[in-house]
């Protein structure tokens, strides 16, 4: 026989899986073959499982021949293929048209009813409960065809749950519908079938509405690009043919294929699909562009830099198809309470129906009925939807916010948290210089110093000289390039400025012109060690004059260290590689209550063990490569996805698609108000069931009631999870 390939590659489109129901079944039955439930992972959204590469070798015969014994179907999936989703969607077209049905010839046997029984009012009795009275054949054959559908896709589940002794709510439900026949309450078998088949309408829905969600992602790319020739000939090939180097044209108003790095052309990008910016951004050559966002006016030449498989969309639907698989702590609740509720629930079921009778002589169709009240009430429908659709809802809110959350776990993990360490650069501060100072010296003014650096920086691309170019344009200076510019590299630069030669360089490069004074000296080291970068402008016979240049806090970080306090973040620490005293003062001036500056990258990840074993729950806040480890470290990895080096946004748990901190209070409050939605649904849903139990022991209760109860109990808590996707803009209106 054949070897058994790799686990780690074997994926599976599951015909059937729809709901966490179905992925309790499949760990249960394939979870032994591979060496136990952890080393499975679910894509619900898509209908797919991955056996993970920690399981022991197994061959796909062996999952498939387990996933038949579950009613469900599984072939073999790979990457690149169609992830299924017209097959999904027919399934739920079809689910859509039996409950559509179903309910259609519940009223037409409820109306046969009426007329059958000479009016409305002696009808009306069919709701109170059984009455013994014999049914109508016609009125038989309505409901009958109304039970028919409403279990068409509950029936299948329910016989392979006898067949592998595991009892789930298809065979709760099968088994009610089936005792309300035989004690001929055809009204309620009717009712119980097709508000069950209503209730699993309402989660497939649910489900759609995320994969529909995706789908949307996916149709961001064009599927071709149209490839500039070394001939300079264009033509259309498919993304998947491009390969990083290769260079295509994208005209004006298209989508852009691939991510990669403008080489000729100018024009305003909207980015909003990717990095949630609402104003479209300036592209020119050597900035880089981002697969799915859409070119403005003009038209540009890029360079790809990467495959189609590995732009920034990619990852980011990858990140959203696999978010589910890291299931929150209150879904694994929830399905651990499942496993144990529903067998216990047939138990209770089994004795009410025998205890009462025999101990107590009470009749036996009165306690059989009971019995299979209690079926119904107890079916935990609303329980285990609740959750999902409220993880969904909330994944799906932070998407829309330019919050990408790399699943479930991670959406309550923000709620728990006892310190945010920040990274400084890019995070606390802009990653983006401007001029802090400018000392002229000797009988200089600021305006001549300004307008002699912008002139030698006028055609520089290098951050620093935009600082300089932004600030003479601030001040009104009027922009006049010098001639004969000439680049020292390392070192600086020469040219001539209204006739006269000027150059601009480091401190160092001042020294090595045999031009400092103690004067600039002292000024220059003093500058330097508040954590500023020295530009020195002079000419051949004198210095004219110092320029500072520093990163700049963002203006918005003391406010959001206040908020992040306020939301119950204890501690806010900084990271940071720059020297001390640059540190210590920003930190005193933003409120931040921790400090470690003059950090390696290993010496970040010390430090984070350390917060951790100190505090208990720590998220970490960076956008370099020199991040990533920390990232991985801390609790909760959050990375500046605008401006974040790849590293750092793989590494994450959480993603900012903007570079906007205000997100992180916002966070938290998102967290915490998920956490208390999934409660309330938890809660109600138990709730419910409890006061129907009481109800039932009482004989108040019937089955269409139950029935009922429980369906408006699902469509209350998905109402209640879905209004997570209505934004809440501030933090104080979390």
């Amino acid at each position: 026989m054949a070897p058994a390939p790799d686990a780690s590659r074997l994926t599976f489109k599951v015909r059937g899986l729809d709901c966490a129901e179905e992925v309790a079944v499949l760990r249960r039955e394939v979870g032994p073959l591979v060496g136990g439930e952890d080393n499975l992972a679910f894509d619900v959204l898509n209908g797919r499982m991955t056996v993970l590469a920690e399981a022991p070798p197994v061959s796909a015969d062996q999952i498939r021949r387990a996933v038949r014994r579950t009613g469900m179907t599984a072939i073999e999936w790979r990457a690149g293929e169609k992830s299924g989703r017209d097959e999904s969607d027919r399934r739920r077209s079809q689910l859509v048209s039996f409950t559509s049905l179903s309910g259609l010839f519940v009223v037409a046997g409820f109306l046969t009813h009426v007329w059958l029984a000479g009016g409305f009012t002696e009808a009306i009795r069919l709701l109170a409960g059984h009455d013994g009275k014999v049914v109508p054949l016609p009125e038989i054959a309505a409901y009958a065809l109304a039970i028919g559908f409403g279990i068409r896709f509950v029936i299948v589940k329910a016989w392979y749950a006898v067949r592998g002794v595991r009892p789930d709510m298809n065979l709760l439900m099968t088994v009610a519908v089936a005792g309300a026949i035989i004690i001929g309450e055809w009204f309620e078998a009717a009712t119980v079938a097709f508000l069950f088949a209503l209730s699993l309408t309402l989660e497939s829905w649910s489900v759609g509405r995320a994969r529909r969600a995706i789908a949307a992602l996916l149709d961001l790319a064009p599927p071709t690009v149209r490839l500039l020739r070394a001939d300079g000939s264009e033509v259309a090939v498919p993304v998947a043919d491009v390969s990083p180097g290769d260079r295509f044209i994208v005209p004006a108003g298209d989508r852009i294929g691939l991510d990669g790095r403008v080489v000729a052309g100018t024009s305003a990008v909207n980015q909003a699909p990717i990095t949630g910016e609402s104003v479209p951004v300036e592209k020119t050559p050597g900035t880089e562009v981002f697969a799915g966002t859409v070119n403005g006016d003009g038209t540009l030449t890029v360079e790809a830099a990467k495959a189609a498989g590995d732009t920034m969309l990619a990852r980011i639907i990858r990140m959203v198809e696999e978010a589910h698989a890291r299931r929150a702590p209150s879904e694994q609740w929830v399905e651990r309470f499942a496993r144990v509720y529903t067998p216990a629930v047939m138990a209770l079921a089994l004795f009410v129906f025998l205890v009462p009778p025999l101990a107590l002589g009470g009749a036996w169709d009165e306690w059989f009925y009971r019995a299979l009240v209690l079926l119904v009430i107890a079916c935990p429908c609303a329980l285990v939807i609740s959750t999902p659709v409220s993880i969904v809802a909330a994944l799906a809110s932070s998407a829309r916010a330019g919050v990408l959350v790399k699943g479930g776990a991670y959406v309550e993990l923000p709620a728990h948290l006892k310190a945010i360490a920040m990274d400084k650069t890019g995070t606390i501060t802009r990653a983006e210089p401007t001029v802090a100072q400018v000392i002229p010296l000797g009988n200089h003014t600021e305006a001549e110093l300004v307008a002699r650096a912008a002139a030698l920086e006028a055609r520089s691309t290098h951050p620093l000289a935009s600082a300089i170019l932004r600030y003479a344009d601030q001040r009104g200076i009027a922009l006049a390039p010098a001639s004969d510019v000439r680049v020292l590299r390392g070192k600086g630069l020469t040219g001539t400025f209204d006739g006269e030669p000027f150059w601009l360089g480091s401190h160092r490069y001042v020294v090595e012109r045999g031009q400092d004074t103690p004067e600039t000296a002292k000024r220059a080291e003093t500058l330097e060690a508040d954590g500023k970068t020295v530009i020195a402008v002079g000419n051949p016979r004198h210095v004219c004059g110092l320029i500072a240049v520093a990163d700049t806090v963002r203006p918005e970080a003391r406010e959001i260290v206040q908020q992040l306090h306020a939301a119950g973040i204890g501690h806010v620490v900084m990271l940071t590689g720059d020297n001390r005293v640059t540190a210590n003062a920003i930190a005193r001036n933003l409120g931040i209550d921790e400090v470690h500056a003059e950090l390696l990258p290993d010496d970040k990840v010390k430090k984070i063990e350390e917060l951790v074993a100190r505090y208990g729950t720590v998220a970490m806040v960076g956008d370099g490569v020199n991040d990533a480890p920390a990232l991985a470290r801390a609790n909760l990895g959050i990375a500046m996805g605008a401006i974040g080096s790849d590293a750092a946004i793989e590494t994450a748990d959480v993603a900012l698609m903007t570079d906007d901190i205000s997100k992180l209070p916002w966070l938290v409050h998102h967290a915490k108000r998920t956490l208390v939605i999934i409660q309330q649904n938890i809660v109600f849903s138990l709730g419910v069931k409890a006061v129907f139990v009481v109800l039932t022991f009482a004989g108040y209760a019937t089955l269409w009631g139950a029935i009922a109860a429980d369906t408006g109990a699902s469509l209350l808590v998905v109402a209640n999870a879905l209004r997570l996707l209505r934004l809440r803009k501030s933090p104080e209106n979390s």
